[in-house]
């Protein structure tokens, strides 16, 4: 990954004076040699941020794809049973978000939202030996996955605010969008090998009946992927100066603002395009398996093309939130996924299937970008780590929501192939609703927010007209999209 830094005109090295007529003092003054040294190591400083970033994506995005993606087999492998199975991919997720609650007074505490990240990164890894240990033995109470599964999920929340917080004074504004188009989309890479990887593991134990030994394995790697992105993630730098006092935002106060029509607003769309979503999302592989009775080879190539439609879909999308915005781009992502679920009422053939897929992981590609994108945009720096663990908590909730409702539509229709397609029906239905919000969303604050931003570098907190440019790579790369999501986990995508 080449990054361009930006260039800012020297004094005296073939810039002008602040009258309009050429400086003629001479190259080599005491300004050139005191701010030349400067520049260069802001740059410097900037690649082996943004380079650490994308090393820190792909390792963690490895751990998903071979690890958090296993959770449920893992349990039905122990012999806990098909509701166990279910449970733990939403009860401990849950958990997890009530836990991660205290990441606002733990970054006051240590005065950093760098060593807060890197900590509950830490635990997330940590979190996978007991799994390692049980996997060897051959059982484990369901109390006790459910505990550790919900310490992997509160050092993955806990960290997230956090890290939102710390990234805006990393990456620089005008490079941002192309960058985390690039950045997710080796993430999305990661995951997607990761699950390849754990799949083929899973199935020679199962030929060779050494299954529990093959999750001990694969649980293993992903413990070591999480502590390479640890490591990747404490060798970025940390600008205090920018970082400021973070600001507690009580739970009352948001919704004051949210009802006043702040930029928060933003969020409620969010929560509830969560919940539309999770309304067909988690019964997206029973409708493929039992249903559509596809095979599992034809069920991993689905995966595997909404996969390859994000890598695909990311870069153009990371040039239309550069020249359009975020904001735009939000919208066509989220117009885009409101006929996805929807859609699969009307396939019957293989090809159907991979064309649809196709279509939405190139939506969901928009969406997902304009997403983190807006996060940065809609929320203010110094109270973002605060707000976004309330955010966790809601969207933990909006997710155990749209399932349960989805569950008992579902149970009501009894699971014929028509309930199915009900089902998928009400999610598009709901996805359109949620618009709604987007439609009221104030977008002033944003536009002066953004013109604020353009004129402060990130790395040093001063004016900085010259815009620094990323030069993206050829090769594969995506978003950290959970493939857990689309596996049996209740987050899918459809």
């Amino acid at each position: 990954m080449k990054i361009f830094a930006p260039r800012v005109p020297v004094p005296g090295h073939g810039g002008l004076a602040s009258g309009g007529l050429p400086d003629v003092s001479p190259p080599t003054s005491s300004a050139v040699r005191s701010l030349r040294p400067k520049r260069f190591s802001r740059r410097r400083t900037l690649r082996r941020n943004l380079r650490n970033s994308v090393a820190d994506c792909t390792a963690y995005s490895l751990m998903v794809g071979m690890g958090e993606t296993y959770f449920p087999a893992f349990a039905l492998a122990l012999g806990l049973g098909q509701i166990v199975s279910g449970l733990v991919a939403s009860v401990p997720l849950l958990i997890g978000a009530v836990l991660q609650l205290i990441s606002p007074y733990a970054v006051r505490w240590l005065g950093s939202n760098r060593r807060w990240c890197v900590l509950c990164v830490l635990l997330q890894g940590l979190s996978f030996l007991p799994l390692v240990g049980a996997a060897l033995v051959g059982e484990l109470p369901a109390w006790a996955l459910f505990g550790f599964v919900a310490l992997y999920w509160a050092g993955g929340l806990g960290a997230t605010p956090a890290w939102q917080t710390w990234m805006e004074t990393v990456v620089p504004y005008h490079v941002r969008a192309p960058f985390f188009a690039m950045r997710t989309r080796f993430g999305q890479g990661g995951v997607l090998v990761g699950f390849l990887a754990g799949g083929f593991s899973l199935q020679y134990g199962k030929q060779h009946g050494i299954v529990l030994k093959m999750f001990a394995a694969i649980f293993a790697v992903a413990f070591v992927c999480r502590m390479i992105s640890a490591r990747f993630l404490s060798r970025q730098t940390e600008s205090a100066q920018l970082n400021g006092p973070q600001l507690h935002v009580g739970f009352g106060e948001l919704l004051g603002r949210i009802r006043a029509g702040s930029s928060e607003r933003l969020l409620t769309y969010f929560l509830a395009v969560q919940m539309a979503v999770q309304i067909s999302g988690p019964y997206f592989s029973p409708f493929m398996l039992g249903q559509m009775k596809i095979s599992y080879l034809h069920f991993v190539a689905l995966l595997a093309v909404s996969f390859l439609a994000k890598i695909v879909a990311l870069p153009a999308c990371g040039r239309l939130a550069t020249l359009f915005g975020a904001r735009r781009l939000l919208w066509l992502g989220g117009i885009g996924i409101m006929p996805v679920s929807g859609s699969w009422l009307y396939a019957s053939e293989f090809w159907q299937l991979v064309m649809i897929q196709f279509l939405g992981g190139v939506v969901w590609a928009a969406y997902e970008l304009a997403m983190l994108l807006m996060f940065f945009e809609s929320v203010r720096k110094e109270e973002r780590t605060s707000i976004l663990t309330m955010f966790n908590l809601g969207n933990s909730v909006a997710l155990a929501l749209g399932s349960i409702l989805g569950g008992c539509l579902l149970k009501i229709l009894g699971e014929s192939r028509e309930a199915y397609l009900f089902l998928f029906a009400v999610s598009s239905f709901a996805r359109a609703g949620a618009l709604l919000v987007l439609r009221f969303f104030p977008g002033a604050e944003l536009t002066l927010r953004e013109e604020e931003n353009e004129l402060v570098d990130p790395l040093e907190g001063t004016l900085d007209l010259a815009r620094p440019q990323v030069d993206e790579p050829e090769e594969i790369a995506g978003p950290v999209r959970r493939l857990a999501s689309v596996v049996s986990s209740g987050r899918d995508r459809t």
